[in-house]
């Protein structure tokens, strides 16, 4: 499988910023002789794109995002983000910190990239055109996580490599998003259309994924649509059929598949780490390792439950309530924690997690559903045969016939909004969509009525880390959010 080379000279050249970046050693290299060829530009980038691993900024972040969602509960230490009433504590209050930092990272990386490669001669065009491409898809990718978990943040565009260069203060999140638009616009443009088996890079439809989903949230309905349509258009992706549940394994199980748009892979040696926060240790088939924590809990009470039709592949795809112990024996999981998910597995008999989605191809059909009906006030018939395609694909039907599943036309425009919402929250639970979909569509606060639960405001936004704080002589306590 071709995956992304990860040098370790680069990892640490590009995490420079003292207090913020690992500290280099100052005459293990030399920045002003680095950049001198395409092989270094090349090892530059490979530095930015390792800020994105293992597991999509890492499973402290994975799980910030996840255990805000509805249907979840957190465990253990993790159990504090998911009581929402509360501001969050100060162990998990680090946790949003650490968030902060590696995403800063990812972007002093990206920012490395660009300030640098312009300045090298012994590249070609192409290759340079590519590089920076990328490095302008990263940056932006990481901006928009930004933006969406702290609001006004501030906006860096050349590389830290000191504690001098670290003031900038925030900015609006129109200007933040100015600047992730005009990244993924060059992105678009200069990216490739074919990663081959590379998906773990980014293409051209990658960057109209993103883009699409930046405009979705910006609600510029159709350039949403437009962004979706021409990767839905392009010929590049299907798919993947599912005749039983665990079909579904074929996407997340696989090395590539044809929905993998961009993806972030591992191996049966470098498996990812969410299986171990979703599973008992040793819970056979799901959990190979003898360490789970199982500290993500499905909340049954919420629309995960009995509402949701058990004829919907992805519901078996998604649960279970036994496992095998070490003599092979079916075990019932116990009455505290009934039932565990199981997207996401460490299976010693070859059905280890390979790809972590950024964007899945099922996702345009939803993007351009959604915001088609949004701009046109209305559902049309290729929005509703698209949001249907998805569901088809669910029950195990053809994407592309109708069934008896199908959603009916004649849906308002809320309704028709609404059901592509929990399309959405059925397709990609435990991928990071849930918690920010209900932000940007305001629907945060019915969501979490419908489980018995309130929201204070605060929680809208998290904190700026205090290091930040401290240390850009730019912002300090008065700009920290409500309730921190």
């Amino acid at each position: 499988m071709k995956k992304i080379t990860l040098y370790i000279l680069t990892v640490l050249l590009f995490s420079s910023c003292e207090n913020m970046l690992d500290e280099v050693p100052k005459d293990f290299v030399s920045r002003a002789n680095y950049y001198q060829n395409e092989t270094d530009a090349q090892g530059a980038l490979n530095g930015a794109y390792a800020a994105t691993g293992p597991d999509f900024y890492g499973i402290t972040y994975y799980l910030m995002v996840e255990l805000h969602g509805d249907y979840l509960n957190g465990r253990g230490s993790q159990a504090p983000i998911s009581i929402m009433d509360q501001v969050l504590n100060q162990q998990n209050i680090g946790r949003v910190a650490s968030n902060w930092l590696t995403l800063y990272r990812a972007v002093n990386r990206a920012n490395a990239v660009l300030n640098n490669v312009p300045d090298i001669v012994d590249i070609s065009d192409e290759a340079r055109s590519r590089i920076m491409a990328e490095a302008y898809f990263l940056r932006a990718m990481a901006y928009f996580e930004l933006v969406r978990g702290w609001g006004p943040v501030p906006i860096k565009t050349k590389e830290s490599t000191d504690l001098s260069e670290l003031e900038a203060p925030r900015m609006p999140e129109s200007d933040v998003y100015d600047l992730i638009i005009d990244d993924l616009t060059i992105a678009e443009n200069d990216l490739p259309e074919d990663v081959g088996a590379e998906t773990g890079k980014a293409s051209k439809w990658a960057a109209k994924m993103l883009l699409s989903h930046v405009y979705l949230t910006l609600g510029d309905w159709t350039q949403a649509a437009t962004k979706a349509d021409d990767v839905i258009k392009s010929g590049k992706y299907s798919m993947v059929p599912v005749a039983t549940a665990n079909d579904f394994y074929k996407i997340f199980a696989a090395e590539t598949s044809s929905e993998d748009i961009m993806s972030i892979h591992h191996s049966e040696t470098s498996t990812s780490t969410i299986p171990t926060y979703l599973h008992r240790g040793s819970a056979y088939p799901y959990n190979n390792s003898s360490t789970g924590f199982f500290a993500w809990l499905p909340d049954m009470n919420s629309w995960i439950g009995d509402s949701w039709d058990t004829n919907d592949l992805r519901k078996q795809f998604n649960f279970y309530t036994e496992y095998q112990d070490a003599d092979g024996n079916w075990v019932s999981l116990p009455s505290t924690v009934p039932v565990l998910m199981k997207k996401f597995i460490n299976n010693a008999d070859g059905l280890s997690i390979y790809s972590v989605p950024i964007y899945r191809f099922t996702e345009a059909y939803l993007f351009y559903a959604e915001a088609a009906c949004q701009a046109a006030g209305s559902p049309s018939a290729l929005a509703l045969e698209r949001l249907n395609m998805v569901k088809r694909r669910a029950y195990g039907y053809d994407p592309a016939v109708a069934s008896p599943v199908d959603y009916p036309s004649g849906m308002s425009k809320e309704e028709f909004i609404e059901t592509v919402l929990q399309e959405r929250a059925y397709e990609f639970m435990i991928e990071r969509r849930r918690w920010f979909d209900l932000k940007r569509t305001g629907k945060v606060k019915e969501a979490f009525a419908a489980v018995g639960k309130t929201i204070l405001d605060e929680r809208f936004l998290w904190p700026i880390p205090e290091d930040e704080l401290n240390n850009n002589p730019a912002i300090n306590q008065a700009d920290q959010n409500p309730g921190y």
